[in-house]
C-alpha cells in the first residue's frame, strides 16, 4: 500500500469517526421532545453578516424604576430575499461566537461559529403577517434580570440550519445583578424559614443577608446567608455542559429561626457591599408554620409538571408546556387562602439549558416569596446515565440534579439525597426521591419508614406521603400498556409501609393528568366510600395531579375498577384541615381555579389507633391483670 493510499485511507477513517461523533453529539442535543430550545440546531449555525439587513432593539436600558421584566420592541428589515424560515434569536450575554467553549465542543468536524443556545426565539413574520413580501417587521420579547446583557440575533435557513446575518445593539438591565426571585422553604424544624435567592454577587463581592421582623417598617434582625455556585464542569453531560450552558449566578440561603408560630414576617433579601452599602431588594412577607398539631384551619397545595410557558408568545413553548401560565396565574390569585405548596418533581424542564431557571423562578416569584415552595426531584431534574440516578435516561439534559440541589434549599440530610420530612401543623409529608432507589432494604426505603413512623397521630393526624414518579396506581396510558399501571415494583415495595402506618393519602406526578384512586391495597379497592370516607382506616387513598402545566397524557381505555375519578386537564390539588378529625381534598382546574372533583375525610384519633378496615394493623395487646 503506497503513502498516498495510506493517507487517503486514514482521512477516510478520521472523516467517519467524526462523522459519527458529530451525529452522536447532534442525537443528544436534538432527540429532546420536551424542551423547544434543544430543535435549534446552534452547533451548525453558519455566519454571513449582510450590510443590508438591519436589526434593532429598545429600549437600551430596562429596569430604570426597579422593574425585574419588561417588554422589548426588535425591529428588522431585509431588503432581498425575505422568507417565513427567518428568526429573531434572543441571546444573553450579548456576544455570538465561540471563543469561550471551543475546548468543550472539540467532537466538531468543523469550527462552529456558536456555541450557546438562545434564551427564546421568534419567527420574523411572528406579528408581521406582511414580512414576506414587504422584507420588514417587528416582535416584542418579554425579558427578565438575569445578570447580564442582551442581544438579538437575524437568522436565515431555519432553526435546523441557522445562518447568522445580522446583530442588534446590546441591551441591559440597571443593578443586573441585584437580587431576585425569593424561594421559601421549611427548615429542619417547623420554627425555622429557609429563604434562597439568585444574584451576580459572589462571596468576594458581597456578604448576602436577609433583614426580617414582625412589623411593618420595623426589622428586627439581619441573619447572614451562605452563597453557592456551581460550573460546566459539574454538568453530566450535553446539552448542559455544551450549548445548553448559561452563568446560573450565584444562589444564597439563609436561616431564619426560632419563629413564633403562625405569624406574619416581613424580609428582604440583599447584600452587604465591600465599601459597608447594601443592595436590596423588594420587601415580601410570610406566616411561619403553625406549632406542631396547633388547631387552625390549614391549607397545602400540591402538583407536579408544571413547566414553563412565555408570556410574550415565544415559539419555544407554544407546544409543550401551554398550561403552566394559567396554573402560576390561578396560584397567584389565590395566595391568600393556601399556606404552602409541593411541587412534586419535574419543575422548570431546563433539561440542560440553564437560562431556562431563571425564567422559571420569574414565573413563580410572587408565589414562592411568600409561601414555602417545597420540591422534589422529578426525572426532568436527575436523571442521566452514569450520574447514580436510579433511571438511565437522558431527561435531565445532563444536569444531574445539581441546579435543583444549589437552587432550592430543602430539609434534606444529603442534598444529593432529595428525600425528605417537613411537617405543618396537622400535617406530617415523608417526600420521596423516585429518581433513586426505594425499593425494600434500600437507604431511601429506611427513611421512608422512618418519616411514617415518626408521625404523632394525635398532635398530626394527616399523614402525606408524596412522589414524583407513581409508585401507586395510574391508569395513564403508558403505565397501561406496560401492564404495570404504576412505576414496576413501587407498590409492591411500600404498600407495606402505608397500611402499617395508615398513610392518609400519596399523590404523584410524572403522568400528566389527574386522577384519584379509592382506598387501595394489592389493586383493590378497600371501601366503598366514594365522596365521605369516615371512621377506622381502610387503605391509603392515592392521587394523580400531574396536570400541573406539560401536555397532557390520555388514560388507558380501559379503566381499572379503583379509578375513582379521571381528568384530561391542567390542574392542582388542595388540602384544607379544619381541625384534627376533618380533612377536605379538592382539585381544581387551572383555567378558572373551580373545584372539579372533592372528597371529606372524618376520622377520630380512636379510629387511627384501631385496626384498619382489613383486619390488619392491630396494636399489641394483654389480658395480664
Amino acid at each position: 500500500m503506497g503513502n498516498v493510499t495510506k493517507i487517503m485511507l486514514v482521512l477516510f477513517v478520521l472523516a467517519v469517526l467524526a462523522h459519527e461523533a458529530t451525529s452522536l453529539w447532534e442525537l443528544e442535543i436534538l432527540k429532546d421532545d420536551t424542551q423547544p430550545l434543544s430543535k435549534i440546531a446552534i452547533h451548525r449555525t453558519i455566519q454571513k453578516l449582510d450590510k443590508s439587513i438591519t436589526i434593532s432593539a429598545n429600549p437600551i436600558l430596562l429596569g430604570q424604576k426597579g422593574e425585574t421584566a419588561e417588554y422589548v420592541t426588535v425591529k428588522y428589515n431585509k431588503p432581498v430575499g425575505a422568507s417565513e424560515s427567518d428568526w429573531i434569536g434572543v441571546f444573553s450575554p450579548a456576544k455570538f461566537n465561540a471563543s469561550e467553549c471551543m475546548d468543550d465542543l472539540n467532537r466538531r468536524v468543523y469550527e462552529p461559529y456558536m456555541c450557546q443556545a438562545p434564551i427564546k426565539y421568534k419567527y420574523a413574520n411572528y406579528s408581521s403577517p406582511n414580512y414576506v413580501t414587504q422584507g420588514e417587521g417587528s416582535v416584542t420579547f418579554r425579558l427578565i434580570k438575569q445578570r447580564a446583557d442582551y442581544a438579538f440575533g437575524f437568522f436565515s435557513g431555519g432553526i435546523t440550519n441557522p445562518v447568522l446575518e445580522a446583530i442588534s445593539n446590546t441591551i441591559s438591565f440597571t443593578d443586573a445583578d441585584a437580587p431576585v426571585y425569593p424561594r421559601l422553604a421549611l427548615g429542619s424544624s417547623w420554627d425555622i424559614m429557609t429563604v434562597t435567592w439568585t444574584s451576580g454577587y459572589g462571596k468576594k463581592d458581597a456578604d448576602a443577608v436577609v433583614q426580617w421582623g414582625t412589623e411593618v417598617g420595623k426589622d428586627s434582625w439581619i441573619s447572614p446567608a451562605s452563597t453557592l455556585t456551581f460550573t460546566r464542569q459539574d454538568m453530566c453531560g450535553s446539552p448542559a455542559s455544551t450549548v445548553g450552558w448559561r452563568d446560573p449566578g450565584f444562589f444564597h440561603t439563609s436561616y431564619l429561626k426560632e419563629l413564633w408560630p403562625s405569624t406574619r414576617y416581613y424580609y428582604k433579601v440583599g447584600h452587604r457591599m465591600k465599601n459597608g452599602e447594601h443592595v436590596w431588594g423588594p420587601k415580601y412577607h410570610f406566616t411561619s408554620a403553625p406549632a406542631l398539631g396547633e388547631d387552625t384551619v390549614q391549607r397545602v397545595v400540591i402538583f407536579g409538571d408544571m413547566g414553563k410557558n412565555e408570556r410574550d408568545g415565544s415559539n419555544e413553548y407554544n407546544d409543550y408546556q401551554h398550561g403552566a401560565i394559567n396554573t402560576t396565574d390561578q396560584l397567584v390569585k389565590d395566595l391568600d387562602n393556601y399556606d404552602i405548596v409541593f411541587h412534586i418533581g419535574d419543575l422548570a424542564y431546563a433539561n440542560g439549558y440553564m437560562s431556562e431557571w431563571d425564567q422559571f423562578h420569574e414565573q413563580v416569584g410572587d408565589i414562592a416569596a411568600r409561601v414555602p415552595y417545597m420540591v422534589t426531584n422529578g426525572n426532568h431534574e436527575r436523571d442521566y446515565p452514569g450520574s447514580g440516578s436510579y433511571y438511565l435516561n437522558r431527561d435531565s439534559g445532563g444536569e444531574c440534579g445539581v441546579p435543583t440541589q444549589v437552587m432550592y434549599h430543602m430539609p434534606t440530610t444529603n442534598k444529593a439525597k432529595s428525600w425528605y420530612e417537613a411537617d405543618w401543623g396537622m400535617f406530617h409529608f415523608c417526600v420521596a426521591d423516585t429518581e433513586m432507589e426505594w425499593g425494600e432494604g434500600s437507604e431511601q426505603y429506611k427513611f421512608l419508614e422512618q418519616c411514617f413512623a415518626k408521625a404523632d397521630r394525635q398532635r398530626q393526624p394527616w399523614l402525606i406521603f408524596l412522589a414524583h414518579r407513581v409508585l401507586g396506581y395510574s391508569s395513564g396510558i403508558y403505565y397501561a400498556l406496560e401492564g404495570t399501571y404504576a412505576e414496576p415494583s413501587g407498590r409492591e415495595s411500600l404498600q407495606k409501609l402505608w397500611q402499617k402506618y395508615k398513610v392518609d393519602l400519596a399523590f404523584y406526578g410524572h403522568v400528566h393528568n389527574y386522577e384519584r384512586i379509592c382506598p387501595a391495597y394489592d389493586s383493590q379497592c378497600v371501601s366503598t366510600e366514594k365522596d365521605h370516607y369516615s371512621g377506622t382506616f381502610n387503605a391509603t387513598i392515592h392521587i394523580v395531579a400531574g396536570g400541573g402545566g406539560c401536555d397532557l397524557e390520555s388514560f388507558s381505555p380501559v379503566i381499572p375498577s379503583w379509578s375513582v375519578k379521571q381528568d384530561l386537564d391542567w390542574g392542582f390539588t388542595k388540602l384544607t384541615a379544619f381541625n384534627h378529625s376533618t380533612l377536605l381534598f379538592e382539585y381544581k382546574k387551572s383555567r378558572d381555579g373551580e373545584v372539579y372533583d372533592q372528597f371529606w375525610i372524618s376520622r377520630n384519633y380512636k379510629d387511627v389507633l384501631g385496626c384498619d378496615g382489613m383486619g390488619k394493623n392491630c396494636p399489641g395487646f394483654t389480658l395480664a391483670t
